[in-house]
């Protein structure tokens, strides 16, 4: 992880520890879209990197969202602490199923400026994105040709094409950090966990709602209520309670009671 992190952020970054931010499979945002892992540099600057494999409408304001949020949720209270203590913060989102950007690059890294005159805030906010789907343009190319961030990115688009097992091999043989990924060891402290779950939890809430946004304005009102039953089922066989099924879901309690 420290070597696409390195990659993205464009100079040598230590991964002191990481948490994959997975909520209980009965959580109600557990839909198996997002893989989030937040990290911690040596440097203690706060990282998350998340994987959307299915992005959607809203997620550039979504993205600048949780920046925002893992920006201030730095602990600067404290007599002996300033601003001054603040620490970059990066939220890396890696995109697939969907293009963002019209142009070719493969990343984009944003951060405060002034776009009449392009003066730089040089704030310690950072947004990165990858997008997946420009991978087409050099999946082709000889693994030693690739950048480090090219072969990150091959290897999470074709991971599972079984045309490109022979390529995506040589990746995993040529980037060491590739092949240390599945097997890297999750160790943050109590204080920081709890802090990752909670941001994890609050993802998958507004996910749901927004993806349930996304289904209203296209006229989706069945699959909506297909969707929302379903969710609801799911919620009352986890044993959560009728109250909280309906706030989700806003379905009417004598519907819970009959699924």
């Amino acid at each position: 992880m420290s070597g696409l992190i390195s990659a993205l952020i464009g100079r040598t970054v230590t991964v002191e520890a990481i948490v994959t931010n997975e909520p209980p499979t009965s959580y109600l945002g557990q839909k198996k879209i997002r893989y989030d892992i937040s990290c911690i540099s040596k440097n203690k600057e706060p990282i998350d990197v998340e994987m959307s494999f299915h992005p959607i409408e809203d997620e550039l304001n979504r993205l600048e969202y949780f920046a925002s949020r893992l920006f201030v949720g730095q602990d600067i209270q404290g007599i002996d602490k300033t601003y001054a203590d603040l620490k970059g913060t990066y939220q890396i989102s890696i995109l697939a199923q969907k293009l963002f950007f019209p142009d070719k690059n493969l990343t984009h890294t944003f951060e405060f400026y002034d776009p009449q005159t392009h003066v730089s805030l040089d704030g310690k906010i950072r947004i990165i994105t990858l997008e997946l789907e420009k991978s087409v343009v050099f999946i082709d190319k000889p693994i030693e040709e690739m950048t480090t961030t090219e072969r990150w990115a091959a290897y999470f688009q074709y991971l599972t094409d079984e045309a490109k097992r022979e390529k995506i091999n040589e990746i995993i043989d040529r980037e060491e950090g590739i092949a240390m990924a599945t097997n890297a060891l999750c160790q943050v402290s109590a204080e920081y966990e709890a802090y990752a779950l909670q941001t994890s939890l609050m993802k998958g809430e507004l996910d749901w709602r927004s993806s349930m946004k996304d289904a209203k304005c296209e006229g989706l009102t069945q699959g909506r209520n297909e969707a929302s039953l379903d969710i609801a089922r799911k919620m009352k066989n986890a044993g959560r309670p009728l109250s909280e099924i309906t706030e989700f879901t806003g379905l009417s309690m004598e519907t819970i009671t009959q699924l």
